[in-house]
């Protein structure tokens, strides 16, 4: 399968993992809940969002590896790409011991950190977990050039498959588990038990299929430095994600207690669903934009790239936002309970501000393949730490909702505003014909709203009945609405190409 056949049915192997995954967050959720307990939940969620920061010990070099080894790819360089490769495995390995040694130092100032808001059963499950995660976390970076090469190779269809069964074969364990009354510290176990199979599985598909070499000479210092130059602002761009994303869990977990996590990390599952629906077109692209600037494509080709992408994935995000305000609130209830009703406000405070950086994200990759990462990394992390500071404020006043407006704010000035400055002065993107034609596909797109919402004055969403009958209906009303009205020829051939393909498989089974 060529570079491109990969690309397109990774693109398509990604809406079905998050698909996948959504169904079985949205069965397999409230039934955790339900056996966990509501403040364990909230227990189980902030030990994850504390692990979670080690993983920028990454320090942006995956990133790099991917970029370097597309373009070494690009002019059949495959001596300094194995020369690339030797030498970042050897560093994988450092990071590996280095994050160990940073969660055994957070694992021993657990009480001082959350003393004030835990009880002592609750101190020891953290420490244990924390315990569990760091091995966990440690393994991953010693594994973790396998994981570059399979994205530099661009074999997608191997990684997004293995994503799904991951998806599956999760809940298949933790279910009987749950059922015999294991808790938190089981869970923990059991995923990282599939992490390492994952790294193995990576490990031996790079050896077998790929047959990629890795030769270590010793440092290439000058590359080394060319590298650091690079991944340092993709570092930096890592922080501030995991400071938007996760440092709200902290606060609240240290001025609120564990109920008040519980509600926000309800609220952070459809935030990141959102993320990551946004990120299965352009998540495959890098190493073809990588390939584009190295071949030195022009502005109006990026910028032609940019839109085709981003409108793919603005169909996606118009559809569950708009799906989110108008069925959310009754869903939330209907899903995980009315105890958890305020993270329907939380949702919509994190997710509307970021609903139109996410479409630009190609915009990111084109920036990190032209190693123009450095202002915009300089700037979210400027937000980010303002962000820090309203959230501690605003989540002590208001709880989960005050955490999420200090977040929104961020995203909003920074990712919204800056950004698509940065884009126009710097990369000479043409952002002003992109928006124009999103804003163009947004009076369209609201055809099918203006149709639901005068059935929803009268129509009460009492039980998960109505609400499941409603978003399908809703859901397939907005589809045909944009293969009609909205979609233009390309788009139209994509989706009859896909149809096709589908269908054909369908037929040879049958």
């Amino acid at each position: 399968m060529n570079d491109s056949s990969q690309r397109k049915l990774g693109a398509i192997l990604s809406y079905i993992s998050i698909i996948v995954s959504t169904i079985i967050q949205l069965l397999y959720t409230p039934f955790l809940i339900s056996k966990l307990g509501q403040s364990e939940y909230g227990l189980y969620s902030l030990v994850n969002s504390i692990i979670g920061y080690l993983v920028v010990l990454d320090l942006g070099f995956g990133n790099a590896i991917v970029v370097y080894t597309a373009k070494y790819r690009a002019v059949n360089d495959t001596e300094s790409e194995q020369k690339l490769l030797g030498m970042f495995k050897i560093v994988f390995y450092i990071i590996g011991l280095f994050a160990m040694m940073l969660g055994i130092i957070l694992f021993l100032n657990v009480n001082n950190i959350f003393g004030n808001s835990m009880t002592d059963v609750e101190l020891e499950k953290t420490k244990i977990m924390m315990l569990i995660l760091t091995l966990n976390l440690g393994l991953s970076f010693s594994f973790n050039i396998y994981t570059c090469i399979i994205n530099a190779y661009e074999k997608f269809v191997f990684q997004k498959i293995l994503a799904i069964l991951t998806s599956i074969i999760k809940p298949i364990i933790m279910i009987p588990l749950l059922l015999l009354g294991f808790k938190s510290i089981t869970m923990v176990l059991v995923l990282t038990g599939i992490n390492i199979c994952i790294m193995f599985l990576n490990y031996f598909y790079c050896k077998k299929t790929i047959k990629c070499k890795t030769k270590f000479i010793g440092f290439d210092k000058l590359l080394f430095k060319t590298i650091i130059g690079y991944s340092i602002w993709i570092f930096i761009g890592t922080i501030v994600d995991k400071v938007n994303w996760s440092v709200d869990n902290i606060i609240l977990g240290a001025v609120s207690g564990t109920v008040a996590v519980s509600v926000y990390s309800v609220a952070s599952q459809l935030n990141l669903l959102f993320i990551n629906l946004s990120t299965a077109v352009s998540g495959v692209l890098l190493p073809k934009v990588s390939k584009m600037v190295a071949k030195n494509s022009s502005s109006k080709q990026l910028t032609d790239e940019l839109i085709k992408v981003g409108r793919i994935q603005y169909y996606i995000i118009f559809l569950m936002c708009s799906g989110l305000i108008m069925f959310g609130r009754q869903f939330i209830d209907a899903w995980v309970g009315p105890d958890y009703s305020q993270s329907y406000y939380v949702a919509l405070i994190l997710i509307i501000p970021v609903c139109f950086p996410l479409i630009q994200n190609l915009g990111l990759s084109i920036i990190q393949a032209m190693n123009k990462f450095r202002f915009r990394s300089i700037s979210t992390l400027v937000m980010a730490i303002i962000n820090v500071f309203i959230s501690i404020y605003l989540a002590k006043k208001f709880g989960p909702i005050g955490a999420a407006i200090g977040t929104g704010i961020a995203l909003i000035i920074c990712n919204l505003i800056i950004t698509n400055i940065y884009y126009y002065k710097i990369i000479k993107l043409d952002v002003i014909r992109f928006w124009k034609d999103i804003f163009l596909m947004t009076i369209r797109l609201f055809i099918p709203v203006v149709i639901v919402v005068p059935i929803l004055i009268f129509v009460k969403l009492s039980n998960i009945q109505s609400i499941l009958l409603l978003i399908p209906s809703y859901t397939l009303l907005y589809c045909i609405v944009c293969y009609f009205i909205v979609m233009n020829k390309y788009e139209k051939e994509f989706v009859n190409n896909s149809l096709t393909k589908v269908l054909k498989i369908l037929h040879l089974k049958h």
